[in-house]
């Protein structure tokens, strides 16, 4: 059966996460309802990352295998328009090897966290930003983020019910990029923790409001214990952005 690579962007807002639920809508549920009316058959999709409720994403990646002869630019089409009015849209799609696995085939997951610093409400990005309303110290927050690099013992910023079996993690690439009131904090790594990004930032964020010393981030590492570190930060300020395959 012919296997397919879906790109896709979404507004988590609405939804319960990518993962289906019994009670409530998932991006995966709303992407699997669109494929099933298209090519009226049950189909079962993969991702590269399960986001959480009120998490968004311009690049997650998901495969799927569908029956028949399907062109790329028809079949992103045809679940463009079975998926509305949910915010999903798939950018594109493309045949792929039997062997393509979305999840354990990656070899590089991107992600984005927003912070906007400024005193008014945000109202256009809403859900899509923390909003911080005390000054940032950039220095701070620069020097926290390159401490972050390469492998540690990440279990101080794992959720308490985070099932995977090692804490240890490996970061690629971790700063920030700022611009006027803009905060945008770019990571990546072969594979995260359940809350790791979000509690990175919770934590990186005190130290950028002077409430904590970057040199508090050994002492958080050392600790192995979640209560050590951080707040996690709002759920609507993450971004999946990006998943990197050996082919590409």
């Amino acid at each position: 059966m012919p296997r397919f690579k879906l790109t896709l962007e979404y507004d988590g807002t609405s939804f319960c996460g990518w993962q289906k639920q019994d009670n409530a809508l998932s991006v995966q549920s709303a992407l699997e309802m669109a494929l099933q009316k298209l090519v009226r058959a049950d189909v079962k999709t993969i991702a590269a990352g399960r986001t959480d409720a009120g998490v968004h994403a311009s690049g997650q990646v998901v495969h799927v295998d569908l029956a028949g002869e399907w062109q790329e630019e028809k079949l992103t089409a045809g679940i463009n328009h079975f998926i509305r009015p949910h915010p999903v849209v798939v950018l594109r799609s493309e045949r792929v090897a039997d062997t393509f696995h979305a999840r354990f085939g990656a070899v590089q997951r991107h992600y984005t966290y927003t912070v906007i610093q400024r005193r008014a409400p945000l109202i256009l990005e809403r859900n899509r930003a923390w909003h911080v309303t005390l000054p940032l110290d950039t220095a701070a927050l620069h020097q926290a983020a390159s401490m972050l690099l390469g492998t540690h013992d990440f279990t101080s910023f794992r959720a308490i019910n985070c099932q995977a079996k090692s804490p240890v993690r490996t970061i690629d690439s971790a700063a920030w990029d700022i611009t006027d009131d803009r905060y945008v904090f770019h990571i990546a790594a072969r594979s995260f923790l359940h809350h790791q990004v979000r509690n990175l930032v919770g934590t990186m964020v005190q130290m950028g409001l002077g409430r904590w010393p970057v040199s508090y981030l050994e002492d958080i590492f050392a600790a192995k214990n979640r209560s050590a570190a951080g707040i996690t930060a709002p759920a609507g300020g993450l971004c999946f952005a990006r998943v990197i395959y050996p082919a590409d």
